[in-house]
């Protein structure tokens, strides 16, 4: 990695979100709520430069790290429906669609979302395909959301059932609910899901107001840049945002990983990488030393979840990262080369700056954001449980 004559990054914004599944009612049969928190943080880097300069730290100091912007969601898990929804699921698809109409930064995540599925950034299509009506199952071929169809609420009406869709629908969230069951196998998909629409929306704004800052900020995203499950087909119109802005704007972002196989597999090499050294992963090394498998050309890596590729960095102060950057081809990930990755220099020389010691190879904003949005820490677990029960009569 090139030392850089000068970091053109001034603003460091970070993204995470945690939850907490709670009892309403513990005897059988049961019933669940799940409470979500986002945060949003976000700091300039020459506050952070200014507090690493300092022997003593006033708390007021430490405070700029901590501009953060909380983001509350909550869902009927099991056993629970809104008043006026007839099932659970109808009830989950209610509440995603009203936590996508609060309004952001003067703006709702609803208009964001449209913007990003109908690529209203560059113009090049006007419809998305939804594998399934979510209030039937009427159709082997799904419905067409056309947005000449849109009305003003960001919702459809289904031409076979007569039906509302809501915009949300098209994560397809409503396929893994079970009314008996409960939805309690989406929320890691809801929770990564959000993250990056919340990024999206960031993004719009950025363009929005002032397309020029996109050169200056660098945005972190706790875990991998995909999608996963029931959410996985997000990924496609990801990569060609982040590939228009690579291509026509600028664009700074990283998904760093705290766990998993990469990150044990880092810690296993990391006294044979040198530091300031990158290795960046391929298809064969991935199958050969990571997961189990045998690689194949043409399924490279996470080809139906990922819009980057991954990569092991070592700091030049010893910090072992396991790094996402956004890629413009899937079949990169079969052979990358360095300038496959745009501003890799540039993200990398950041990420070593942002060390902290809370956990093994952390960041401050990952640490910061992930300490601040948790819901074991504020509120507990208890106190969300008394709130709930309390909140429905119980």
């Amino acid at each position: 990695m090139a030392d850089l004559a000068k970091n053109p990054i001034t603003h460091v914004i970070a993204i995470d979100g945690g939850y907490s599944e709670v009892f309403v009612k513990k005897e059988f049969p049961s019933s669940t709520i799940t409470f979500f928190q986002f945060g949003v943080l976000s700091f300039s880097i020459s506050d952070l430069e200014t507090i690493g300069g300092q022997s003593f730290i006033d708390p007021e100091d430490i405070e700029k790290l901590k501009n953060i912007q909380r983001l509350k969601l909550c869902i009927p898990t099991k056993n629970v429906t809104l008043k006026d929804q007839p099932s659970l699921t109808c009830s989950v698809r209610k509440a995603i669609y009203d936590f996508f109409s609060e309004f952001i930064e003067g703006d709702s995540l609803l208009r964001t979302l449209a913007w990003f599925l109908f690529e209203e950034y560059s113009g090049t299509s006007q419809q998305w395909h939804l594998a399934t009506c979510p209030n039937s199952t009427h159709s082997r071929h799904g419905v067409l959301l056309e947005k000449k169809n849109m009305k003003g609420d960001y919702s459809f009406v289904c031409e076979e059932c007569g039906e509302h869709i809501f915009l949300t629908d098209v994560f397809r969230l409503h396929e893994a609910i079970d009314d008996e069951l409960g939805a309690g196998g989406i929320l890691g998909y809801l929770a990564t899901l959000i993250e990056q629409m919340i990024l999206v929306h960031l993004l719009r704004i950025v363009i929005k107001t002032k397309p020029s800052l996109l050169s200056e900020i660098i945005f972190i995203k706790d875990g991998p840049l995909a999608f996963f499950g029931q959410t996985a087909n997000m990924h496609a119109p990801m990569r060609k945002l982040t590939t228009y802005l690579l291509e026509n704007h600028n664009l700074y972002l990283a998904g760093l990983e705290k766990s998993g196989a990469f990150v044990e597999h880092a810690d296993e090499i990391a006294s044979k990488l040198g530091a300031g050294k990158t290795l960046l992963l391929s298809n064969d090394y991935i199958y050969k030393n990571i997961l189990p498998g045998k690689a194949d050309d043409s399924a490279p890596y996470a080809r139906s979840s990922y819009y980057g590729g991954k990569m092991i960095f070592k700091a030049k102060d010893g910090g072992i990262h396991v790094v996402t950057l956004p890629v413009k081809d899937e079949n990169i990930v079969l052979s990358p080369k360095v300038n496959d990755y745009p501003n890799l220099d540039v993200i990398l020389t950041n990420i070593g700056k942002l060390r902290c010691d809370m956990y093994d190879s952390s960041l401050i904003p990952i640490a910061l954001v992930n300490k601040l949005v948790s819901l074991a820490n504020r509120p507990s677990a208890l106190i969300l449980e008394k709130f709930a029960k309390a909140s429905m009569g119980k």
